[in-house]
């Protein structure tokens, strides 16, 4: 086999999936930093950045919970599907060229553990950014410990918002 058929993907044109939105925390250094990694990757399914909780992904995708995408990796396929977690892990790799491989050996039963592994150390990294403290967004988006992630758009000061 030549070198450049090995690195033909021949299940791509049967793959459903023809593009896939990553939806991160724009206030994350971690979630930013893996943002410009994946941009700068060669992509076999196109990969669209959009900030998590932002009015942007609040337009394209207004039935998902948006306090979930800040406290999980969350993907959005161009059908529909949504991955979460582990799974949104494994399917951006998936979408990459050089990491399919890595991607396919993820998505069974022992390397599943290890994603989860992975995922669970970044979160916990991420976590540690905020020192157990509560904190809010300039864009409305708050995160308390005990509570999780909630959402009170600017301008609406103690949930009174002005009418139009």
């Amino acid at each position: 086999m030549s070198a450049v058929t090995a690195t033909v993907d021949r299940d791509a044109p049967r793959v459903p999936v023809h593009g896939l939105t990553v939806l991160y925390d724009a206030e994350c250094s971690l979630c930013s930093f893996l943002r410009d990694w994946l941009g700068r990757q060669p992509q076999l399914v196109p990969l669209d950045l959009v900030p998590a909780g932002s009015e942007e992904a609040r337009r394209r995708f207004p039935d998902l919970d948006h306090s979930a995408t800040l406290d999980e990796v969350t993907v959005v396929g161009d059908a529909g599907q949504v991955y979460r977690d582990t799974a949104a892990w494994i399917v951006v790799l998936w979408a990459l060229r050089e990491q399919r491989p890595l991607a396919h050996r993820l998505s069974t039963p022992a390397g599943a553990r290890l994603a989860r592994g992975a995922v669970l150390a970044a979160a916990r990294w991420r976590g540690a950014q905020w020192g157990g403290k509560a904190y809010r967004r300039e864009d409305g988006w708050s995160y308390d410990p005990g509570l999780g992630w909630f959402y009170d758009p600017p301008g609406c000061d103690g949930g009174a918002c002005a009418t139009r």
